[in-house]
């Protein structure tokens, strides 16, 4: 932990230091960049999960004001990417919970963002372990979704390999914000590649919905952020996965931000860091 002192002798906000970590988890190696306790020791940890096609990367501006632990997913950043994991929904779901069981955390408080929203399968599976929740920008576990076009690419065989084997970093920095491309692009291997065309091909529009289905068993306090310049995901989709959830659900509309919302709009780490203090 590190504190610094002000010209007027008062010692700031202790913000906690950033550790990498790594360990097996079954016989595939899991990454993940530890925060620390945050500035309430002894609550349960926030847990970060990320979405495609970045990692953990996106995560150390709200570790840093929350602590708590943020894992590359399973195909992503520096985390195992055999070509036998299990790159669905379900899959994705089960390593949350293997990945908590490693840690030793019993409760955490929950953010996921866009295809961290396989979080929320395992959250309705043990809706007791989640104090506080919230989704961003994240990929509807609802009725009514169409994948956008590119999606829509991925899940066609043959095709959808051409498409993102052609990936080239000048094409990479025109579709994403730089820094999510600067931050992406060294980990976007054929392990990545392999591991975003099985999640998609494995997740038509209906298994979506259906994967959202116990959505209510979810009772905690949540937070639903969406930035409505989200190119992807459009933002009705905030409002009703606030209405889906079991819990008091408030909805933060921020019109000048994109899928990825912090980047435009910084203040929204500290907004989604103060409902997480509670």
């Amino acid at each position: 932990m590190t504190a610094a002192t002000a010209a007027d002798g008062i010692v700031a906000r202790r913000v906690p230091a950033l550790i990498e970590r790594t360990a097996t988890l079954g016989d595939q190696p899991v990454f993940w960049r530890d925060g620390g306790e945050g500035p309430d020791p002894g609550r349960a940890p926030v847990l970060y999960l990320h979405g495609v096609p970045t990692s953990s990367v996106e995560w150390p501006r709200f570790l840093a004001r929350t602590g708590g632990l943020a894992p590359d997913l399973p195909g992503f950043g520096c985390s195992g990417k055999r070509g036998d994991g299990d790159f669905t929904i379900d899959g994705y779901a089960d390593f949350v919970g293997a990945f908590l069981d490693l840690v030793a955390v019993n409760r955490v408080r929950l953010v996921v963002h866009d295809w961290g929203a396989a979080g929320l399968v395992w959250a309705q599976r043990h809706p007791e372990r989640v104090e506080r929740l919230v989704v961003m920008d994240a990929v509807p576990l609802l009725p009514g979704y169409r994948w956008h076009r590119v999606a829509r690419l991925w899940r066609m065989r043959g095709l959808g390999e051409v498409v993102i084997g052609l990936s080239t970093r000048w094409a990479w920095r025109r579709t994403l914000p730089q820094p999510v491309a600067d931050e992406s692009w060294p980990h976007f291997d054929q392990g990545t590649q392999r591991a975003i065309l099985q999640l998609y091909r494995a997740s038509p529009e209906d298994a979506l919905a259906r994967a959202g289905l116990d959505l209510g068993a979810i009772d905690c306090p949540a937070l639903v952020v969406w930035g409505d310049r989200d190119p992807y995901l459009p933002g009705a989709f905030a409002e009703a996965y606030a209405g889906a959830l079991g819990g008091d659900a408030d909805v933060l509309h921020l019109p000048d931000a994109g899928h990825w919302p912090w980047l435009d709009r910084p203040d929204a780490v500290d907004r989604i860091a103060a409902f997480l203090d509670g």
